[in-house]
């Protein structure tokens, strides 16, 4: 069966994404034209644009599209934005982020995740503004600062040293707290903190909460 991937991506965006309160223009189009079935693995192709998160290996998961469309509305990015997103993944939020913004650094701990999001890209012909790292951010040391930073897994707590690296004027979108009820917030350069909405996902490798023993 031939899958009309333009319709399922339009449906996507009208019956999931925009429901959810996305009603950034800019952010609906890029989710309008991105190929999300080019990121994801030829197994789980069907399902590219489907309500739900998709297998990528090593434990990671591709987050559900409703969630990708709040974060980059929350993101709120513009056209001269350098941008931080902590987890490549597939490379696909890599991709939304690069048309949104002028400059994009991806940090990705798993080696082959970050060379196949890279062919990824190159394959979409997307992402030329977008440069893949492999590193840990927990450990990961710079001195740039960042108009934006998403990070793609959950963390029990948000790193102090991250939130270092935003410019003034700032914001990092991030996914925090304990399994079954997570709470997406904003969290602005100057501290303020916005909360955007409650969810469930993976937590970045090494930012799981420390097992807790009772007697």
């Amino acid at each position: 069966m031939t899958i009309d991937y333009s319709h399922a991506r339009e449906m996507m965006v009208e019956q999931q994404v925009r429901p959810w309160d996305v009603l950034d223009l800019r952010v609906l189009d890029v989710l309008a034209r991105l190929p999300r079935e080019a990121f994801v693995a030829e197994l789980h192709k069907a399902l590219a644009y489907a309500d739900i998160e998709l297998p990528l290996g090593h434990g990671q998961k591709m987050m559900k599209p409703v969630v990708e469309g709040r974060m980059l509305q929350a993101l709120d990015l513009q056209p001269g934005d350098e941008v931080l997103e902590i987890g490549t993944g597939s490379g696909f939020i890599s991709a939304c982020l690069g048309e949104l913004a002028r400059e994009v650094l991806s940090l990705e701990i798993q080696p082959e995740l970050a060379e196949r999001a890279r062919q990824n890209l190159d394959a979409a012909r997307l992402g030329s503004n977008v440069r893949i790292e492999i590193a840990d951010a927990l450990q990961w040391q710079t001195q740039r600062h960042f108009d934006a930073i998403c990070i793609t897994g959950a963390v029990d707590t948000v790193p102090a040293h991250i939130l270092k690296w935003l410019r003034p004027g700032g914001r990092l979108f991030v996914i925090q707290g304990r399994s079954p009820v997570m709470e997406a917030v904003l969290i602005k350069a100057d501290g303020s903190v916005q909360s955007l909405f409650e969810t469930d996902i993976d937590y970045l490798q090494g930012a799981a909460p420390a097992p807790q023993f009772h007697l």
